[in-house]
């Protein structure tokens, strides 16, 4: 009974629920917060500007704002000169949890997976489209950012195979996010509803509707190498 209730709350199955949970919570918090305190951040500098947006690496890496969140605020705010800057941002933040997912589960995960044959088959199989299913898993807008980054640290990803997957797969998700923050008139109501524009919601949609079709795909086809 006890190993029993150890296997289903292990680190890492506690992890993945804190880190789904969490940022719908803290963006709650953080948009009542933004609003109330809009005029302040419009008078921000440059320089302030680049100090706040720090705090973005560190609230990616710990669940508590999605990248999306993020670019949104911050371009709302700063506008396009933002870009850079949430690029920047989101690699720092998956290599910082790269680097607290490997403190915290010491390699059991892989040693898991090299115990287990068919299992260890099918990951290198996967690890020869490392950098494809990265990139379509961070184009859907719908996967969390710390989540993912938690899982491929865990299944054994390099980790200049996940920044480059990360990276590819961003750009079309934050350039979007960007111009929506871009044409955005009130922040309330881009924080309410950021996907208003019609055009939004159909980038949006296609986004998750490529990034589902590819991992089909490309998982399918490892799978397929592993049987055949």
């Amino acid at each position: 009974m006890k190993k029993a209730f150890q296997k289903y709350l292990s680190i890492p199955m506690l992890t993945s629920v804190v880190l789904i949970i969490v940022p719908l919570a803290a963006t709650s918090f953080l948009s009542v917060f933004f609003v109330k305190n809009e005029e302040t951040f419009l008078a921000y500098s440059t320089f302030e500007w680049l100090s706040f947006s720090a705090a973005g690496i560190f609230t990616q890496a710990f669940a508590l704002t999605p990248p999306t969140f993020v670019a949104l605020v911050l371009s709302y705010f700063w506008g396009w000169k933002t870009l850079p800057v949430l690029f920047i941002i989101n690699l720092l933040a998956i290599y910082l949890i790269n680097i607290i997912v490997k403190m915290l589960d010491h390699e059991r995960f892989v040693g898991f997976l090299e115990n287990n044959p068919k299992a260890q088959k099918l990951m290198k199989s996967i690890r020869k489209e490392e950098v494809k299913i990265i990139s379509l898993a961070k184009l859907s807008p719908v996967l969390p950012f710390t989540f993912t980054n938690f899982v491929f640290t865990l299944s054994g990803a390099k980790l200049r195979n996940i920044l480059l997957g990360g990276f590819l797969g961003m750009i079309p998700r934050t350039v979007m996010s960007v111009w929506a923050g871009t044409q955005a008139k009130e922040i309330r109501k881009l924080l309410e509803d950021p996907n208003r524009n019609n055009t939004q919601q159909i980038l949006v949609i296609a986004l998750i509707i490529i990034s589902a079709f590819g991992l089909i795909y490309v998982i399918n086809k490892a799978v397929k190498r592993v049987t055949d």
